[in-house]
């Protein structure tokens, strides 16, 4: 079992700043110099479609599409990074391949791209790995998503015309295949002394300090003579 610490290091913030920057970079392409790139989203069953799963997650269809997403993005790649430090990059990439050869396997026909698929895919890591972790910190934080994205959870359904639920159900179903999968990889804080299994009170000097009513015992280093000077 991981013993993974809740530790803040710059990277935290570097790497969803640098996936997000990526992300509009493509967009800046996109929109400046080849539109046609657009067209390389996933199409379903078809075999050039397959290209979609490594490029879908940095194409999108307009200003408001990009711009919708990034935000999830950033929030949930940040929660990520910080929580689950070691294993965010293996959430990220697999991810990525895994609910988009989903999404190739059960979409319909058309073309489906955007950061979406991925977005799913960290909410529901998120959300799921701290259920199964039955951490306070963990379970705190999966609260915390579900009050700021638990609406999305509709979208996994056909409800609006021109939008890919199955990228979104995809994303859901592969984030809750790796909170299983990395199950026993478990951030844990810090065990004092006192919370060891083999801790001995008597033996801690602290303790010494107090006799068994809970008063304080002065105790002098033991080289210092208790008798009153010459």
């Amino acid at each position: 079992m991981s013993s993974q610490q809740f530790k803040y290091s710059n990277t935290i913030i570097i790497y969803p700043l640098l996936i997000l920057f990526l992300v509009w970079l493509v967009f800046w392409y996109q929109i400046n110099i080849d539109y046609g790139i657009k067209s390389l989203g996933i199409r379903p069953q078809k075999i050039n479609g397959l290209i979609g799963i490594f490029t879908s997650p940095f194409l999108h269809s307009d200003l408001n599409h990009i711009y919708n997403n990034s935000i999830p993005l950033l929030v949930l790649s940040l929660a990520l990074f910080y929580f689950y430090n070691k294993i965010a990059w293996n959430v990220i990439l697999y991810g990525i391949l895994c609910s988009g050869f989903l999404t190739w396997l059960i979409g319909a026909s058309g073309n489906h791209i955007g950061a979406s698929g991925l977005i799913y895919v960290l909410f529901s890591f998120v959300f799921f790995k701290g259920i199964i972790a039955k951490n306070f910190r963990l379970i705190a934080l999966s609260l915390l998503v579900i009050f700021l994205y638990g609406s999305m959870i509709w979208y996994i359904f056909p409800i609006k015309e021109g939008m890919s639920w199955e990228g979104h159900l995809s994303g859901l179903i592969t984030g809750l295949f790796f909170a299983l999968v990395y199950r026993k990889k478990i951030a844990k804080p810090k065990r004092y002394k006192w919370q060891e299994p083999d801790y001995n009170e008597e033996e801690d000097p602290f303790m010494r300090h107090f006799d068994e009513d809970g008063n304080f015992i002065e105790i002098l280093p033991e080289d210092e003579s208790l008798e009153p000077n010459d």
